[in-house]
Parts: structure tokens; C-alpha cells; sequence
């Protein structure tokens, strides 16, 4: 893990101040980058995004689903978490804590769109990070490339009826068109052109040629996710401006949900008798975010200026330092862990 990448959180930061006052300054620029869409897609914001999830992607090799069957056992503890226990449990934290623990100190208008948006951040399990999570814990690097190669499959099939299905519960009305085109947009076109451009940079330069792509590619990624920071703080500029505290109650249901996940996922990997190797990485899998596909869908179903989009940057403030925290408790209990009956 990069210094940049270990600091990636002050960087958050230091983006949602330069975002929130120049939104504040500034309301008219961020007014007509908001109106730069098309079919409701906004296009500084979607470019951003394709170039934040592509390179990401680019570390995929699906040839790893061949290891399903190895490590079944923890495959099928993370994906029970992934897509049967963390959109729900989501679902019911934003149901206690936005629409009645702060729906007092919360704008009335949004709470709906909050609502939606961390269930939006819920429903995709993550598919980059965790292979730093992964290795900070010296997880079985097969194991981790497996489950985020199945996920991501699963994620084009049933993200978007899991999100209906826990937004129409929530009583919130999402057009399906705009649901089916952001899957298309945010995970259909970037898996395709990722899977294309790996096997022809494979083809022609093997395994070195994809690892010097992805050192160029890097940077350019978490630039883009920081630039685009700046550009949804931006939008929100006078809301946060008017309610700071918003962003603190926002990140209240996302702690508790990381942490429950991902000792839920933990707790009966070591029932089952798992080895520590794949219980840790299950673990963080099992607790971790694919936000840039949360924001991306977020910004496409309600728009840029959206409490739904707020939520869902939210949640990229809290992913490091809470999944640093929860790779030390992976670590510091390996003890305990090993020790089971």
C-alpha cells in the first residue's frame, strides 16, 4: 500500500473542503457542470468514474473461477454476506437512524434520497481495495481473486433487483429504465472493455506488460476519485455548508454496518473451520464497498445535487480507516481464531 494510498483518507479530506467552499463560492460553475447531462447522466461526473472503475477492473482475471470450488466454504460465507445479510442489514440501520434517530437534524426533502443512498452503497460488494485488504492480512491471494471474480458477476445480475427491491420496501420510486442504465454504464461497459483490453495487453506482453498498465493506470484512478470528490462536495457546497453535522450522521449506519458484516462474516467462517488465510479476507470482502459504482448509480438515479450522492461519497471517507481498523482485529485475533474446537 502506497504513502499516497495509506493517506488516502486526509486526501478525502482535504477534497470535501476544497469542494464544499468552492461550491460555496462558486454555485454558478458547479450549477453548469451540473446541467452537463445526457438522458440524466452527467458527463464530468460519469468520465471520472470510467476512469476510476476501468483500471480497477483491469485486475480481474476471471480465469480465477476455477478456484470456486477449493475454497467453497468461504466463497459461500462472503457471498450469503455480500448479497443476503449487508443490503438488508443497510437497509434497516438507514431505516433507524435517517428516518427516525436524526431525522430531526436531517433536511426533510432528502431523507428519502439518503435512504437510497446507502443502500446503494450497500448492494455492491468491492472489487478493488480488497486486494489491499487482502494482503495486509496475508490472506490466500487465490481465495480473494475468486470471490471478487464472482462477484463481479453476480453484481450484473443482481444489483439492480436488489436495489429495487430494498428502495420499493423503503417506499422510494426509482424508475427502472434509470436503474438498468446505470448497470449498463457502470458495470456491463467497464467489465467488457476491462476484460478486452487485459487479454490483449496479456497477448502481447504478458503479465509484466498488464503490471507496468496498472502502475500508469493507478494514479490516474485516484485522481479521478479525488477530482471527483471535489466536484459532488461541490454541488453540495451550501447544504453541507448549512449542516456540516450531516456528514457525521450519514457515516453512523455505514460504521455499524462494516462492522457487524464483517464479524458476521468472520464468526462463521471460523464455525465452519475455515483456515485464518480465507477467513480474513472473507471478513473484509464481506464488509467492504464498491463505491464507485454506489456514487456512479447514485449521481445517474437522483442526480448530482442528491442526497443520495452525499451518502454514497460518505462512504469512501470512512472505507480506509475503517477497513485498516478491521484488518488489525483480523490480525490480532488470529490467536483466538485458531483456537476453535
Amino acid at each position: 500500500m502506497s504513502a499516497f494510498e495509506r493517506n488516502l483518507t486526509w486526501w478525502v479530506l482535504a477534497c470535501i473542503v476544497v469542494g464544499t467552499g468552492l461550491g460555496y463560492l462558486c454555485p454558478g460553475v458547479f450549477a453548469t457542470l451540473g446541467a452537463a447531462e445526457i438522458a440524466k447522466v452527467n458527463l464530468p461526473v460519469a468520465a471520472l468514474i470510467w476512469l476510476m472503475i476501468i483500471p480497477m477492473l483491469l485486475k480481474i482475471d476471471y480465469a480465477a473461477m476455477g478456484q470456486v470450488k477449493r475454497h467453497w466454504r468461504g466463497i459461500g460465507v462472503t457471498l450469503f454476506v455480500n448479497w443476503a445479510v449487508k443490503p438488508f442489514s443497510m437497509a434497516l440501520l438507514a431505516w433507524i437512524f435517517i428516518r427516525h434517530v436524526f431525522a430531526d437534524y436531517l433536511p426533510a426533502e432528502q431523507l428519502d434520497s439518503y435512504v437510497a443512498g446507502l443502500i446503494l452503497l450497500a448492494a455492491a460488494p468491492c472489487t478493488a481495495m480488497v486486494f489491499v485488504w487482502s494482503s495486509l492480512c496475508d490472506g490466500d491471494p487465490e481465495f480473494t481473486l475468486s470471490q471478487v471474480a464472482l462477484n463481479d458477476l453476480i453484481m450484473v445480475i443482481a444489483f439492480a433487483p436488489i436495489v429495487g427491491l430494498l428502495l420499493g420496501i423503503s417506499s422510494i420510486t426509482v424508475p427502472w429504465s434509470t436503474l438498468m442504465l446505470s448497470v449498463g454504464l457502470y458495470i456491463v461497459v467497464p467489465v467488457m472493455i476491462a476484460a478486452i483490453v487485459r487479454k490483449a495487453v496479456l497477448a502481447r506482453g504478458g503479465d509484466a506488460a498488464l503490471q507496468t498498465l496498472l502502475k500508469r493506470l493507478g494514479p490516474i484512478s485516484l485522481a479521478s476519485l479525488l477530482l471527483m470528490l471535489v466536484l459532488l462536495f461541490g454541488f453540495q457546497g451550501k447544504q453541507i455548508v448549512a449542516r456540516p453535522a450531516i456528514i457525521a450522521m450519514l457515516a453512523v449506519p455505514i460504521l455499524i454496518q462494516v462492522y457487524f458484516n464483517s464479524g458476521v462474516s468472520y464468526w462463521l467462517n471460523r464455525k465452519l473451520g475455515v483456515a485464518h488465510s480465507v477467513a480474513g479476507p472473507s471478513a473484509l470482502i464481506g464488509a467492504s464497498n464498491f463505491f464507485e459504482l454506489a456514487v456512479a448509480a447514485a449521481v445517474g438515479i437522483f442526480g448530482v445535487h442528491s442526497g443520495a450522492a452525499l451518502a454514497t461519497v460518505v462512504g469512501v471517507l470512512v472505507e480506509v480507516p475503517v477497513m485498516l481498523s478491521v484488518v488489525r482485529i483480523v490480525n490480532s485475533s488470529k490467536g483466538w481464531y485458531g483456537a476453535r474446537a
